[in-house]
């Protein structure tokens, strides 16, 4: 007689609870690593760091740096800005239980997408769709 093994547990699934308070962990982690970093870029500003390059240029190569690094310190900020601005929205419907929700078709974004990009606010389908419709503006020359 062939001896059958012991029926296999289902593996708990986390509750609601326990992923909102696991992802929101994420978001206010992701939220000060930022506000770090843009601290450290405008202290280097306070600093001075920049005026040092000001103050070394000699020719118009040098200018060119000192431009390119005050673009790329600019874009840094405005980057973090705009991700900033989407951490403190996921945080408001984490709040007020709209998280989580395509904002396209409404559909919920899957769970492994919002581990990964936390403050995503379109499902995989519908981002999809928007990045093929901008490349296609840019390939077009629309706009």
């Amino acid at each position: 007689m062939a001896k059958t093994s012991p029926p296999k547990k289902p593996v708990r699934a986390e509750s609601e609870e326990e992923t909102k308070a696991a992802l929101r962990k994420v978001l206010l982690r992701k939220r000060a690593d930022l506000l770090q970093e843009i601290k450290t870029e405008i202290s280097k500003y306070i600093k001075g760091e920049t005026r040092q390059l000001v103050d070394t240029a000699l020719d118009d190569g040098d200018w060119s740096v000192v431009d390119l690094t005050e673009d790329i310190s600019l874009r840094h900020l405005s980057a973090h800005r705009e991700t900033l601005l989407k951490i403190d929205e996921s945080l408001r419907k984490l709040n007020e239980g709209t998280y989580g929700l395509c904002e396209d078709c409404g559909d919920v974004i899957n769970e492994e997408r919002l581990k990964i990009l936390p403050f995503a606010i379109y499902c995989i389908d519908c981002q999809e769709s928007r990045e093929k419709l901008e490349e296609m503006v840019k390939r077009e020359g629309i706009g």
